[in-house]
């Protein structure tokens, strides 16, 4: 009985390490980056809070009607404000003691008198305490879940002026409790609609599942909730490219799982070994790994020691195939291999070269069919928020697939096909990753002074953050775009 449930046991924990998928891809926020998204979240809650919009005021006290319209909130000052993580939950925005500066006109009737004018008045002892809780929608896309609010205002004055404006001094007192009644139900609402409708927003906004190219999409979303601490926000993503042509072929995630550790910077990004294989997985399946090299493209060097080679073959198989163009196939036969050291990242490729004579009018002549095995340096770099990975081929050989007596035959080969990839193939990769993939950060921030690491099985870029665009702005482009894009969604479906 012991042993079935040690048996059971075993096999259970199997099947939870089994479900808990890897992630391909980790950002941690900081404390550091928080202290920068602080000012910017800040900005934004003035403007928010400035667009609060108060009801038309009437009533009566003693021998006095009045109404009181045109509220407008004329500066905030939100000097004791902080953004701070808060564990397991999210964030928090606290404002304390701060001030709020408002205008309204008056109109008030007394006995036969009628008086007009403004008053200027002042909310003081401000606090709101807002709590963000932050998940990881169905989509797997970062939410703002729930937003906890609490606004209190301790005290308001009131300054009249105009005519009568000293004779109703004694009304500050009346009209100012009303008013910081009514701006203490509006805080907390305003904020609500600016935490789950318009940063929500903005959260969409950020690319999930997307296109890199023609060929390769990538899939950011969320595998799991995001982990919160004290000193940081961590994400962590399934970093997958797929072939757009076949969405549901991918690679399983054998890798190393990156780790971060370090909290010095802004932010970081982690990447595994499994972020670049499921890449060139897909460019892979997508076909993209193969070449045709014939005539111009052809090396004269090249062709002329082709020619030598395999004179003696085509002699015997037609000499009239002397002067016919001669062509090398080349076409990755399986998925390249990425390998993270502490000392940089490598990608090991093998090739099938077929050496081919192409006789006018009539069907290609293999000659030869060849193994090319390579290896390249990459070198990752960022900038904005675009990840790019520079190659460089460090290692060269090729072999017959046919003998050994062949193989040795090759040798003269080996450098003229070695310039070859140099000149024709390695710029051909570098141009699909010279333009880089986007990693998942929203419009208007950017990486700036990165720095990368490289670890046993994974890599890691620090760098801080650069806002090329104000919070407020990053809303409504984000609003714009959502209104495009159900425009032309309505559009489509009318068509």
């Amino acid at each position: 009985m012991t042993s079935y449930f040690v048996h059971f046991l075993f096999l259970w924990s199997l099947s939870v390490m089994a479900s808990a998928e890897p992630a391909g891809c980790k950002i941690r926020i900081t404390d550091r980056g928080l202290d920068m998204l602080k000012y910017e979240t800040q900005k934004f809650v003035e403007e928010e809070l400035s667009n609060i919009s108060m009801p038309e005021m009437k009533g009566e006290e003693g021998r006095f009607q009045y109404t009181i319209t045109d509220v407008k909130i004329t500066e905030l000052n939100l000097t004791h404000a902080d953004l701070q993580f808060i564990p397991d939950v999210g964030l928090l925005f606290d404002v304390q003691n701060s001030s709020i500066s408002l205008t309204f006109n008056r109109r008030i009737l007394y006995w036969f008198f009628y008086d007009t004018g403004n008053i200027n008045a002042s909310a003081e002892g401000v606090n709101i305490n807002t709590a963000l809780n932050l998940i990881r929608d169905e989509e797997g896309r970062l939410k703002i879940n729930n937003i906890t609010c609490d606004a209190n205002i301790s005290k308001m004055s009131a300054k009249f002026s105009g005519t009568l404006g000293r004779v109703y001094g004694f009304l500050a007192r009346f009209l100012t409790t009303g008013m910081r009644f009514l701006l203490n139900q509006k805080i907390c609402p305003a904020l609500d609609h600016a935490a789950l409708v318009l940063v929500n927003s903005l959260l969409e906004t950020i690319p999930v599942r997307t296109e890199v190219d023609q060929f390769i999409g990538i899939d950011y979303s969320l595998i799991d909730d995001p982990v919160v601490t004290s000193r940081s926000l961590d994400m962590h993503f399934r970093g997958m490219f797929f072939d757009l042509s076949h969405q549901n072929v991918s690679l399983v995630n054998y890798a190393v799982e990156p780790v971060i550790k370090e909290y010095d910077r802004m932010v970081y990004l982690a990447l595994s070994e499994f972020f670049f294989d499921s890449g060139l997985f897909s460019y892979y399946t997508a076909g993209v790994f193969q070449m045709h090299i014939v005539n111009e493209k052809m090396p004269k060097d090249l062709e002329m020691l082709l020619r030598t080679t395999y004179f003696g073959l085509i002699m015997m198989l037609n000499p009239a195939l002397v002067d016919a163009p001669l062509s090398l196939q080349l076409a990755v036969n399986s998925p390249p291999k990425t390998s993270i050291k502490t000392s940089g990242a490598t990608v090991v490729m093998t090739a099938i070269v077929n050496v081919m004579v192409l006789p006018p009018g009539q069907p290609p002549v293999q000659l030869s069919s060849l193994t090319m095995e390579t290896k390249f340096n990459a070198k990752v770099s960022m900038r904005g928020k675009r990840l790019s990975v520079h190659a460089d081929l460090r290692r060269f050989k090729i072999f017959s697939n046919q003998s050994a007596l062949e193989s040795l035959a090759l040798i003269p080969l080996q450098a003229p096909l070695k310039t070859m990839l140099q000149m024709s193939v390695v710029p051909l990769i570098n141009n699909w990753t010279k333009r880089g993939v986007r990693i998942p950060l929203a419009d208007g921030v950017d990486f700036i002074e990165e720095v990368v690491e490289y670890h046993n099985g994974f890599i890691v870029i620090g760098a801080n953050l650069h806002f090329s665009k104000g919070l407020r702005e990053m809303v409504v482009g984000s609003s714009e775009m959502e209104q495009q894009t159900a425009n032309s969604t309505a559009t489509t479906s009318t068509a």
